[in-house]
């Protein structure tokens, strides 16, 4: 299943990730890809507050992994400052992955292989104007009527 949807705003953003935040269950794993700016950071901490996460999401960029309480933890992690496929090794993503936890990996896709086989892939891009951004939804089938209808507002 592939979905398009746009958003005219930060909050827009934020908002179609609380929608979708709100139909993650656990052990669910959300790959985000784009460039700088794209909406990566407001859509992911939107999926987080959705999903049930509290308290202030901030970019995980200087610390790579963090951990949000809830009624299911959410576990954020930001691949940007990735060096060498090795460092991978140390940050416990995969088990955090088979765990019970919700995962959300920004820059997924500088490491494509930790992915499980059924996550969820979102491309954000830019949108016509300077607040407008673009988002490509990918999900299996086992996600893909949840997240649709999410999407979809």
């Amino acid at each position: 299943m592939r979905v398009a949807v746009e958003t005219s705003s930060p909050e827009a953003t934020e908002s179609l990730g609380r929608r979708i935040g709100a139909h993650l269950r656990p052990g669910d794993t959300v790959a985000l890809v784009g460039p700088l700016g794209s909406g990566k950071t407001v859509l992911a901490r939107g999926l987080a507050l959705g999903a049930g996460a509290t308290g202030h999401m901030a970019s995980p960029s200087f610390v790579v992994i963090r951990e949000y309480a809830g009624p299911v933890r959410v576990y954020h992690a930001d691949l940007y400052r990735l060096e060498h496929p090795g460092d991978l090794a140390h940050l416990g993503l995969e088990e955090l992955m088979d765990g019970d936890g919700i995962v959300l990996v920004e820059w997924a896709d500088r490491a494509p292989w930790i992915l499980p086989a059924d996550h969820l892939w979102v491309e954000c891009a830019f949108g016509e104007s300077d607040t407008c951004r673009a988002f490509v939804l990918s999900a299996p089938v086992g996600m893909a009527d949840r997240i649709a209808v999410a999407a979809e507002g």
